[in-house]
């Protein structure tokens, strides 16, 4: 991240898609269930500290944030959501762990509904003077995102509706750091 893309998102006007911090405990049972936790694997100690210190980076940032914050029912993605912005500014959207769902051996047709359906999301834009987040999975490699750290986040600059997007840049929580200590 460079102090051009912190000033656009200062403005509003982009979708951020985050993945959730660091999940190493547990392991996704092949019947998990989005209401029982212990069923999926589930954001670690270090998952934790990096959701809160991502929220507090936003905010000493001054980054406006649209509300609802979009994240997937995965227990790791919701905790995610929850500590960086709060339960009342968090929205469950089933349909982002179908991203979780790229990194299985599903259909080229299914593959392809998915991406369809993300890129209608992303070409939306968010509320004026805001920007939209979402925290959800990573991406296989070499598939829309490809993979994303723990807590990294990919900008999106949406053109509206059957117009497109670009990503505008990316950064790492670590990168986002860097500019509260400046």
């Amino acid at each position: 991240m460079d102090q051009v893309l912190l000033e656009k998102l200062q403005e509003g006007g982009y979708t951020l898609y985050v993945r959730h911090g660091e999940a190493n405990v547990g392991v996704d049972q092949p019947d998990f269930s989005f209401q029982d936790c212990s069923t999926q694997r589930n954001l670690s100690e270090k998952g934790r500290t990096q959701a809160e210190r991502y929220g507090h980076a936003i905010r000493r940032l001054n980054i406006p944030v649209a509300s609802p914050v979009f994240t997937s029912p995965f227990c790791r993605a919701k905790e995610s959501a929850i500590r960086a912005f709060g339960a009342e500014q968090t929205l469950i959207d089933p349909f982002w762990s179908n991203v979780y769902q790229l990194n299985t051996p599903i259909s080229p047709y299914v593959q392809s509904a998915i991406l369809t359906r993300l890129s209608a999301f992303l070409e939306q834009p968010p509320p004026e003077g805001a920007n939209r987040f979402i925290i959800a999975h990573s991406f296989p490699k070499g598939i829309a995102f490809g993979t994303i750290p723990s807590m990294g986040t990919i900008v999106v600059k949406p053109y509206g509706k059957g117009r497109g997007f670009s990503v505008a840049g990316h950064f790492t929580i670590e990168e986002l750091e860097e500019f509260v200590k400046n």
